[in-house]
């Protein structure tokens, strides 16, 4: 029965992570003018390049859209993988970054 319930706990905790991890994809989509795969490759990127999980850097995307606040290594790094995957830039980045 344990078993059990801690493979439900699992299943639900990678569903709730998938979910996290597609609306952080949308948002790049959106500001970055990519298509989903590039947002797929930029998010991708951007965890391996700042040795950062890829969920919790969805996190910082999502609490980015909601509050504006994204911490310097993770914008550069994120404005670094859009230039490696996608046309434009992020809307508001300045070249002092």
């Amino acid at each position: 029965m344990s078993e059990l319930q801690e493979e439900v706990a699992q299943l639900k905790e990678a569903v709730t992570s998938h979910a996290v991890v597609d609306q952080a994809i949308g948002m790049v989509v959106a500001l970055g003018r990519v298509s989903p795969a590039q947002g797929w490759a930029v998010l991708k990127d951007v965890s391996q390049h700042t040795n950062i999980k890829l969920r919790q850097v969805a996190d910082l995307i999502l609490i980015w859209g909601r509050d504006g606040e994204m911490p310097p290594q993770i914008r550069a790094e994120l404005e670094d993988a859009l230039d490696r995957h996608g046309p434009t830039q992020i809307p508001g980045r300045t070249e002092e970054l």
